[in-house]
């Protein structure tokens, strides 16, 4: 009797643990939720698993696993027993992996036919910067449309600048999140504020035309803002205060209940600014430039090792001096999103994203006397515009050589500009239609040392419906385009450390509403709406070289873009107080040059790494005034260079210079108005308290522009500067849940 119980015993004590041990499923994405497959999994015993083609895979245990794979950092994670899992890999910090925004597939960087710069989230928390604009000006040859940041900028002058191909108050460059484009509907410039600055989890930022894969706005490249995705119980809180009154309040809450997860995050921001007019031209009507603008987001997901179905909506509301009494501009901004990711043991996965949007921009307008004694009320513009869009896409391994990818998406706006002309009060109203369809296809064939990629899109782009009140005496004109464009690329592997890469490329941008029918106006700049205006299409094409070290990368590329009937502000009268220009499709210009990116950790505790662009960026071609033909692009300089060192220490914390420098460039097609170069550093230093429960809590301390160097941003006619020496100190406060 007491054997047989002996051996009840030794029985159950051996069946029960392996009864409770259920297997661990789930699912290993990298940072922007796309699936990574040959991952080795393994635990104390050693391997126990690998990865599928779509990511999933099955471990027989809940102990401690290691999931490793040489394009990614390694992760440890333990899971309680039957848990579904998802695990995610990010780049380590001496080797960043581009996840091919411009190939919607990852790819190791020296895979990419792209020329890709990544930035961390530690190097947007380290960076000194405030707002995300200035962020990326980290990345040598990005620039907004003016040197000003968007803290002080009017929202016209905030699109963005790429490979030397400047911008006009729609930027050449295009910016999604998930896979939903972030460019402002009505006029192609972005809210640099409207997500709350702890949702975003990194910025990839994909030189040369991607208009093979995105459509429209991408012919300079695209910016991919990855979000953040609730994965995890827990509570983060951002503030801080400056100079000019500059104070800010951001929280983040995420939790997660078996296969479901969401966040809620707000944030306010306030500054009181500065006077952007010189000095030595300012005058009794000069105030100060300053924004005051809240936003939020919300993201309901529920996530399996195969499936992630999401809901998010964010709003965001901004009201904004321009720098007189009069000169006001607010936005109030909704978007929603919904999305479907899925994926199978064959190696496919398909997306879909449907999305939307409703704003209310609205505006004042002035004159402003010769003396800048006074000003009176000349126009107040309200402008409502709303989108909806659709987004599929499709992607199939074959074999282990041989990608395919495919897919299309609808975009259609629908905007409205209602105009009082002061103090008539008389009324102009405009609405109209735009809509955007393509489809695309693309293969990745990846033999041995050789990666070569080849895909191609159509677009059918339409502006439509245009109607003006008063009738105009001529009708407005309708604008139908039919755009092909294909793309090229490959990358030849040397060993382990070198590769060679070339693409080439087409791509175009369809005017906006903006530019069709609203007369834009920053300071004393007039500039006149174009409803004639045409699609701008460019071919490029670019070559370099990429090394890559445990401690080293270096990409260099040489690059050239030539855009056809660019859209381009023309000078029509120069006054002493006042310019007047008109929207036109000018000839062409070209830009060609050198990009040098590099990173390098020589040791533990410092990492450098910086840029440089050279970009010959000239007029080849005009129609209207032959006299531009040599001129420079405006908003481009020659030489852009940029610099960041970041030293740790377990002792005193974290420091992280910012440099950057800038050579001449002109404001105007003219160039007439020289605006000299400049050099500016910026610093950061913080300091981290945590403890062994995952407690976080950080110090900080950045000051912008230390030397408060006079920056040239504009002359309109008038010079106005941009940010001067500023500081602020905040803290950072991260608490896991339990």
């Amino acid at each position: 009797m007491q054997r047989s119980n002996l051996l009840l015993i030794l029985f159950l004590s051996c069946v029960m643990p392996l009864a409770a041990q259920q297997p661990v499923s789930g699912i290993v994405v990298d940072a922007q939720g796309r699936p990574v497959a040959g991952v080795s999994i393994s635990g104390a015993t050693g391997a126990v698993a690998t990865t599928s083609a779509s990511g999933s895979f099955v471990a027989p245990s809940a102990i401690p696993l290691r999931f490793e794979d040489p394009r990614f950092a390694t992760v440890t994670v333990t899971f309680k027993s039957g848990e579904a899992a998802r695990v995610v890999l990010n780049a380590p910090q001496s080797r960043q992996v581009v996840t091919v925004t411009a190939y919607r597939t990852p790819l190791p960087s020296d895979e990419s036919p792209a020329s890709v710069r990544v930035l961390t989230q530690d190097e947007l928390r380290q960076s000194a910067a405030f707002s995300l604009d200035d962020k990326l000006r980290q990345v040598a040859g990005a620039e907004l449309f003016r040197r000003s940041s968007s803290r002080v900028a009017n929202p016209t002058s905030q699109g963005i600048s790429l490979r030397g191909l400047g911008s006009t108050a729609a930027s050449r460059t295009l910016v999604v999140t998930d896979d939903v484009p972030q460019n402002d509907p009505f006029g192609g410039w972005i809210h640099w504020q409207e997500l709350p600055g702890l949702t975003i989890q990194s910025v990839e930022v994909v030189r040369g035309g991607a208009s093979d894969l995105y459509g429209s706005s991408a012919i300079g490249g695209v910016i991919n803002l990855i979000p953040v995705r609730p994965s995890l119980d827990g509570l983060s809180f951002l503030t801080s205060y400056g100079g000019q009154n500059t104070r800010e309040a951001v929280a983040l809450a995420q939790g997660k209940y078996k296969y479901y997860a969401g966040l809620a995050s707000a944030g306010v921001f306030r500054t009181d600014g500065f006077i952007l007019v010189a000095p030595g031209s300012r005058g009794p009507v000069d105030v100060a430039s300053n924004v005051h603008a809240e936003n939020g987001l919300v993201d309901l997901e529920r996530q399996s090792a195969t499936t992630r179905i999401f809901l998010r909506g964010n709003g965001f509301n901004e009201a904004r001096s321009n720098g007189t009494p009069l000169q006001k501009n607010g936005t109030r901004l909704w978007r929603y999103a919904g999305g479907l990711d899925w994926s199978d043991d064959s190696g496919g996965t398909r997306g879909l994203r449907l999305y939307g949007s409703t704003e209310h921009y609205r505006q004042t307008f002035s004159a402003i006397s010769p003396s800048r004694s006074s000003e009176r009320p000349t126009r107040v513009a309200l402008t409502p515009a709303s989108e909806l869009g659709a987004v599929v896409h499709w992607q199939q391994t074959l074999g282990k050589i041989l990608v395919l990818v495919a897919g299309g998406d609808v975009r259609d706006i629908r905007a409205q500009d209602n105009e009082s002309v002061l103090p008539s009060l008389r009324q102009t109203d405009i609405s109209a239609r735009q809509r955007q369809i393509g489809a695309y296809v693309e293969a990745l064939w990846s033999p041995k040392q050789w990666t070569l990629t080849a895909g191609t899109r159509v677009d059918l782009f339409r502006n439509f419906d245009a109607i003006q009140s008063p009738l105009s005496p001529l009708p407005l004109p309708k604008l139908n385009e039919d755009v092909f464009d294909p793309r090229l690329g490959i990358v030849r592997r040397i060993g382990p450390q070198f590769a060679l890469t070339a693409s080439a490329f087409r791509a175009f941008r369809a005017p906006t509403a903006n530019e069709l029918y609203r007369n834009g106006q920053v300071g004393q700049e007039l500039t006149l709406a174009n409803p004639g205006l045409r699609t701008e299409r460019a071919t490029g094409w670019e070559a370099g070289s990429q090394i890559s070290l445990p401690a080293t990368t270096m990409r260099a590329s040489y690059f050239w873009t030539q855009v056809n009937r660019p859209i381009t502000a023309l000078t029509l009268t120069i006054a002493p107080t006042s310019i007047l220009k008109q929207r036109e499709n000018l000839g062409q210009i070209e830009s060609r040059g050198v990009a040098i990116d590099f990173e390098t950790a020589p040791r533990r505790w410092i990492s450098i790494g910086g840029g440089y662009q050279f970009a010959d960026a000239t007029v080849t071609r005009s129609q209207q005034q032959p006299r531009l033909k040599g001129n420079w692009i405006p908003q481009v300089p020659r030489n852009m260079a940029t610099l960041q060192s970041t030293l740790r220490s377990s002792r005193f914390g974290v420091l992280s210079l910012q440099a950057r420098g800038s050579g001449q460039q002109y404001d105007d097609d003219a160039n007439r108005f020289l605006l000299h170069g400049f050099f500016r550093l910026d610093a950061n230093l913080s300091r981290s308290f945590g403890g062994h429960d995952g407690h976080r809590f950080e110090v900080f301390a950045a000051a912008e522009n230390m030397f408060d160097h006079a920056i040239e941003v504009g002359r309109t006619p008038v010079l106005t500067l941009g940010t001067p020496a500023t500081g602020r100190v905040g803290l950072r406060l991260a608490l896991p849940g339990r």
